[in-house]
C-alpha cells in the first residue's frame, strides 16, 4: 500500500519562505565570495569561511522549512536530531570546498566546474542525509530519474551562481547570483521530493522515535538564522561589499587571480601655488 504524500500541506507558505531563506544564505555567502577576491591573502580565508557557512546554513534552513509542508496521510513523521544536524555539517563542509576552489583559483573554467560540481553535490548530500533522518512507520523509496535530475539541477545552478559571483561587477550580480542559488536549492529539493513514495507498514501503532518537525524547528531557527543575521551585519558594515568597488591595492593583488584589470588610480594633483609658496613635494 502506498501512502498519500503531500508536499504542500501549508500551501505556498513553506515553499516561498524556504526559497527566501535559500536566497538569503546565497546572497550573503556569494557576496562574501566576491569580497574574498578583492582582499589580500591574509583576509581571504576568513571571508570564504564566512561565505561557506552562510550558504550552508541557508540551504539547510530552506530544506527543513520546506519539509514542514511534507506529510503522509495517516503516518506521523519524526526526525532523528543527530542525523538532521549532521546534514548541516555536510552542507557547510562541501559548499566550503567548492567556494574555496573558486576563491583561490578564480573564474577559470576548470575551477568553476569543479567548485560548482562539489557545491551542487553538497546541496544534494545535505538533502538526502536530511531525508535519511526521517523516522516513520513505512518505507521511503525514490525514483531514479528524479534523483539524477535533482543532482544535475543542483550542480548546474550552483556552477552558474558561482560564475556570477566571481564577476566582481557590483551588488547587482550578487543579487542575481543569490536568486540562482535559491533556485538551485529549491529546484533540487522539490524535484527530489516529486519522486518520493512512502509505503506505510501494516502495523503503525505507536509513534516513531525522534522529534517532530515542529519540535526541531525551534533550535534550527535559533542557530542558523542567528548566524545569518550576524553575517548580514558583517556584510552591511563593509562598504566594499555593497558597492563592489575594491581598494586599488587589493584589486591589483587580485588581478592575476581573477583575470580582470585592476581599477586605474589617479593621483590627485595639488592646487597650483605661487613660486614662493611651493614646497619640494610640489616639484
Amino acid at each position: 500500500m502506498q501512502g498519500t504524500v503531500d508536499g504542500f500541506s501549508y500551501g505556498l507558505v513553506t515553499p516561498v519562505v524556504a526559497y527566501l531563506m535559500a536566497c538569503l544564505g546565497g546572497a550573503l555567502g556569494l557576496r562574501c565570495t566576491t569580497r574574498s577576491l578583492l582582499v589580500a591573502n591574509s583576509w581571504r580565508m576568513g571571508w570564504l569561511a564566512l561565505g561557506s557557512a552562510a550558504i550552508g546554513s541557508g540551504i539547510w534552513t530552506m530544506h527543513f522549512i520546506a519539509m514542514m509542508g511534507f506529510s503522509v496521510e495517516g503516518v506521523p513523521i519524526r526526525y532523528d536530531p543527530l542525523t538532521t544536524f549532521a546534514s548541516l555539517g555536510v552542507a557547510i563542509l562541501m559548499v566550503g570546498i567548492g567556494v574555496l576552489i573558486v576563491g583561490y583559483k578564480g573564474a577559470t573554467g576548470a575551477s568553476l566546474f569543479t567548485g560548482g560540481t562539489i557545491t551542487g553535490l553538497g546541496v544534494a548530500s545535505m538533502h538526502y542525509l536530511g531525508m535519511a533522518g526521517m523516522r516513520l512507520h513505512g518505507t521511503i523509496s525514490y525514483s531514479t530519474v528524479t534523483v539524477v535530475a535533482s543532482v544535475v539541477i543542483a550542480m548546474a545552478a550552483a556552477t552558474a551562481a558561482l560564475w556570477a559571483a566571481v564577476q566582481v561587477r557590483g551588488i547587482g550580480w550578487s543579487i542575481g547570483a543569490s536568486l540562482v542559488m535559491g533556485l538551485a536549492v529549491s529546484g533540487m529539493h522539490y524535484m527530489a521530493m516529486a519522486g518520493v513514495s512512502v509505503h506505510p507498514h501494516a502495523d503503525t501503532a505507536g509513534s516513531p522515535g525522534g522529534d517532530s518537525a515542529a519540535g526541531i524547528l525551534g533550535p534550527m531557527l535559533i542557530g542558523p538564522l542567528g548566524f545569518l543575521l550576524l553575517a548580514g551585519v558583517v556584510v552591511m558594515f563593509d562598504p566594499m561589499l555593497v558597492t563592489g568597488r575594491p581598494d586599488w591595492r587589493d584589486a591589483r593583488a587580485a588581478q592575476d587571480r581573477i583575470g580582470t584589470p585592476a581599477p586605474a588610480v589617479t593621483r590627485l594633483r595639488r592646487p597650483l601655488r605661487g613660486p614662493a609658496q611651493r614646497t619640494p613635494q610640489d616639484w
